[in-house]
């Protein structure tokens, strides 16, 4: 699958890779990603040519951030629809990509969901291809627009929590530019809020095993020009302790009809030193990342990661060219590992969920429910 999976040097100026954009080519159209597993050393584009690869891509985390991973499902649709591959078994692929992101499968059933009916109403292929790539060209617009709006009520929202302004944020993963059509979800409140003037200091956990707060939220804020700390996540505790922290923010990858919330691993101990310290902890998502059919919290997919992730350490990410054994042991040969790549926090221990149709606190069911059916007028419930 060389050929259809191919890595080159972006031959740009740091920060003006975007990370996923679709290029016509002489020898056809292609779907081209910034490989998040390089960064924050290199900025390398991966080209991929068909669904396959593109699977490959989000596998390994070339390409990863719910948004981003609806907009990518959506584009390789619209790839196999363009280059007159079996679009069904294309999107079957990209379902199972990886299984607790929701958005992949919303950005995949609304191009196959645009393929069929242009079919149905007797396009041809051809045709129907055009279709499917204008349903993904909107769902990428749609996604910065949704960016820019949750930005704007999650800087209210901090305005409304913490008086006064000077914000000193935590932040967990990675959730900026590299994760979606436009500037993020959380990183995204953490911009305006800099933009502003109003943000003091930035607070990124490393998020082991894979490094995505270090390598990739770091990498952002050094970017933006923000004031931001860098701290391993078993020391956020002791950053709550000693009163550093005004607020929590983290994105989703999967929130439930009952207000639960699937976040990186490491999300859920944050929530809970936030509730111990009466610290607001809040979550942003687009409302794409809500999936009213999961019930609750315990319904969710979580997906198990390889354990070499955590026994092993490795210059290159793990999915970068590295195989398992490849990397430096830091555990005895032999060692299982407990790798979620998502744990679930209840929805009594979040302040508040804030989307581009505004913000829902308390977190209930109905509240969610009202929120998803439609944009509100202003920032939403008030802050609880």
């Amino acid at each position: 699958m060389a050929d259809q999976f191919a890595a080159s040097m972006a031959s740009v100026e740091p920060g003006s890779v975007p990370s996923l954009r679709w290029e016509e080519r002489p020898e056809g159209p292609v779907l081209v990603l910034l490989d998040q597993r390089r960064l924050p050393a290199e900025e390398v584009e991966l080209v991929c040519t068909d669904v396959p690869a593109l699977v490959d891509a989000i596998r390994s985390l070339a390409v990863r951030g719910a948004p981003l991973l609806g907009i990518a499902g959506a584009y390789g649709v619209a790839l196999a629809a363009v280059r007159g591959f079996d679009v069904a078994e294309a999107a079957e692929l990209l379902a199972h990509a990886r299984p607790t992101a929701v958005n992949l499968a919303y950005g995949m059933q609304r191009a196959r969901a645009a393929y069929e009916k242009a079919l149905n109403d007797r396009l041809g292929r051809e045709q129907a291809a055009a279709v499917t790539l204008a349903e993904a060209r909107a769902l990428h617009r749609e996604d910065a627009e949704a960016s820019a709006r949750m930005a704007e009520h999650g800087l209210t929202l901090l305005e409304e929590l913490v008086p006064g302004g000077g914000f000193r944020v935590l932040t967990h993963c990675n959730t900026g530019a590299l994760v979606s059509g436009g500037e993020g979800t959380a990183f995204a409140v953490a911009g305006a809020a800099h933009r502003a003037g109003q943000l003091r200091r930035l607070w990124v956990d490393e998020t082991r095993p894979l490094l995505q707060g270090a390598r990739l939220t770091a990498y952002e804020a050094a970017r933006a020009g923000m004031a931001y700390t860098l701290l391993t996540d078993n020391a956020a505790g002791s950053l709550f302790a000693s009163g550093e922290v005004d607020a929590v923010l983290i994105g989703a990858d999967r929130i439930a009809a009952d207000g639960s919330v699937a976040n990186k691993v490491g999300s859920y101990p944050l929530a809970v030193l936030a509730r111990y310290h009466h610290v607001p902890f809040v979550v942003v998502a687009p409302v794409s990342t809500v999936d009213l059919a999961t019930p609750a919290g315990s319904a969710i997919e979580v997906e198990q990661r390889a354990g070499h992730e955590v026994t092993e350490f490795t210059v290159v990410p793990p999915g970068a060219g590295a195989e398992p054994g490849t990397g430096v042991p830091v555990a005895p040969l032999g060692t299982t590992a407990y790798n979620p790549a998502f744990d679930v926090t209840p929805p009594e221990l979040v302040t508040a969920i804030v989307t581009e149709h505004g913000v829902v606190s308390p977190v209930t069911r109905a509240g969610l429910a009202e929120l998803c059916a439609g944009p509100q007028q202003g920032s939403g419930s008030e802050p609880g």
